[in-house]
């Protein structure tokens, strides 16, 4: 009898899957939904906070300091976290609305067309570099009215941090690109090995300038540095003003960095599909992105905090401890 049972529920669970696979989809509906009911209990003030700031990064906007430009940057840092995610999100709605597709079904990375989760994937970091051109014109036009003279510099690094987030676009066009020639090879004239070679380039100049950005630009660590980072005043490629007393957290962070920038990287390669197919394969990946990020964050806050301190400034920014109050007229 208990064997009929099992047969009878085996038989049945696909057509269940399939009957309810909006399920997943009410879910990501319903999560949405609670950010904007006025719930006190749901901590209303930091939700509102939330939007708003979501609302103006989502543009490529970005604050003025005293508005909270460091939670901003925060913020769409971690979107380009998510590009991966918001790509797969919008194949899954793509099949969900489909006639003769389910969610729940295997991936069609075609659904919408080939150039659409492209786009898509991009739109993070296309959001940090108009950020990143923001300031730079922030500091031309703070140069103009204090007569040539800034104390931000003329804006290179805005230029240089730019840069940085243009070299993901390399890597997703040639993955795109990729799959376009697995699916019809009259599509491009380049072969197969060329192609991939490119694209392998690609992720190594974008994987290393991004790990060289995290840590001598967003740490402050003086590893890149030939001279500073052998000064007898810190530990070996750290800095001078530490504020977690065991230095190897520091070596530890630098070195998970590099291995997870890589392996993030590679979440584009086509010939990583069957990879995402394998159970639990793509979010082995995006668990490893989150600890990454995380990773990221704790130091990037820690360097916040030194910076202003070493200033003599001290300041709180509102991402940390000040006030959920937002100006309504702080979009760009």
């Amino acid at each position: 009898m208990s064997l009929l049972v099992f047969w009878t529920f085996t038989r049945r669970t696909p057509s269940l899957v399939l009957a309810y696979d909006w399920l997943p989809i009410s879910y990501l509906l319903l999560l949405a939904v609670l950010f904007f009911l006025p719930l006190q209990s749901l901590s209303q003030s930091g939700r509102y906070h939330f939007l708003t700031t979501l609302k103006r990064v989502s543009l490529g906007g970005i604050a003025q300091t005293k508005d909270g430009k460091f939670g901003d940057i925060l913020l769409a840092d971690v979107l380009t976290s998510y590009a991966k995610v918001l790509g797969d999100l919008f194949v899954s709605l793509c099949m969900f609305f489909s006639s003769g597709k389910s969610a729940t079904n295997k991936p069609d990375r075609g659904c919408g067309g080939q150039f659409i989760v492209p786009l898509v994937i991009a739109v993070p970091s296309l959001i940090r570099f108009r950020q990143c051109i923001i300031e730079y014109l922030r500091v031309r036009q703070s140069i103009q009215r204090q007569g040539g003279h800034s104390s931000d510099g003329w804006g290179g690094q805005h230029l240089a941090n730019a840069l940085k987030y243009a070299s993901a676009f390399p890597v997703i066009i040639l993955s795109a690109l990729q799959r376009s020639l697995s699916f019809d090879h009259s599509s491009i004239s380049m072969s197969e090995t060329s192609l991939y070679r490119l694209w392998l380039f690609a992720v190594l100049v974008n994987s290393f300038y991004s790990f060289y950005w995290d840590v001598a630009k967003d740490w402050d660590l003086t590893l890149f540095s030939s001279r500073e980072r052998i000064s007898p005043e810190h530990p070996w490629g750290l800095r001078r003003r530490l504020y977690f007393e065991m230095k190897e957290l520091y070596y530890v962070a630098i070195g998970l960095d590099m291995i997870l920038r890589c392996t993030w990287s590679l979440k584009l390669s086509p010939h990583l599909d069957h990879f995402n197919d394998l159970e639990g394969g793509i979010f082995v990946m995006e668990l490893l992105e989150v600890l990454r990020r995380w990773i990221w964050i704790f130091f990037r806050v820690e360097t916040e905090w030194v910076r202003n301190s070493s200033m003599g400034m001290a300041q709180q920014d509102d991402v940390l401890l000040a006030d959920y109050g937002v100006k309504d007229d702080d979009d760009i």
